[in-house]
């Protein structure tokens, strides 16, 4: 049982120099479409974005594209989606994509995948959002941000770990289950609101 809805996606628009990125996107889409868990992406029809998509429509699960006016010719809009978004901007697709979705994961990709995704790790430091954040480390692409991530907390500017709490695998079929794992345990009670609801 997932107590996912659907899960938001970053990853290239490119498919990389490793078969592995496209093969992970490929098996990614077939999980989410399995699991009944609906996948809200970027729109396009190209590169690992593309391979997902396609991938979760193939095995009859339901897609969200959300694309801005200016990539739906550049990233090949993909028609197909049971639901297209076509937003003015950047900001408005990312926006859109936040309040679709429970859950983020980062597949590889590039500058924007990066932005993405280090937005929402922003966001949930500051104490904006609750929902799990993924990286998916296919061949330990996502590395070199681990390691910043690690030398930026051990440097002393990253002060929220209870708050920007991010998962890290390896491999796609534990992608679900960590998320999963992760929306379960938000929606415990803290312990002070389990104590106050043992004295009632």
């Amino acid at each position: 049982m997932t107590l996912l809805r659907s899960v938001c996606v970053y990853c290239g628009s490119g498919p990389g120099t490793d078969p592995a990125y496209v093969a992970a996107a490929r098996e990614f889409g077939r999980l989410l479409a399995e699991s009944g868990v609906g996948l809200v992406y970027g729109g396009g029809a190209i590169g690992l974005m593309g391979e997902l998509a396609a991938s979760v429509l193939q095995h009859g699960g339901r897609v969200v594209g959300i694309i801005p006016e200016f990539l739906v010719v550049r990233e090949r809009l993909l028609r197909d989606s049971q639901e297209v978004v076509v937003t003015r901007d950047m900001h408005e697709r990312k926006r859109i994509m936040f309040e679709r979705a429970d859950a983020f994961v980062a597949l590889p990709g590039g500058i924007g995948t990066l932005e993405e995704l280090v937005e929402q790790l922003t966001w949930a430091q500051l104490g904006r959002h609750v929902k799990p954040i993924l990286i998916a480390n296919v061949a330990g692409f996502w590395d070199p941000l681990c390691a910043l991530l690690d030398h930026m907390r051990r440097s002393g500017f990253i002060h929220s770990d209870a708050k920007m709490r991010y998962l890290v695998c390896e491999r796609v079929e534990e992608i679900l289950p960590m998320l999963n794992a992760a929306a379960a345990e938000e929606r415990e009670p803290s312990p002070v609101a389990r104590e106050l609801i043992e004295r009632m």
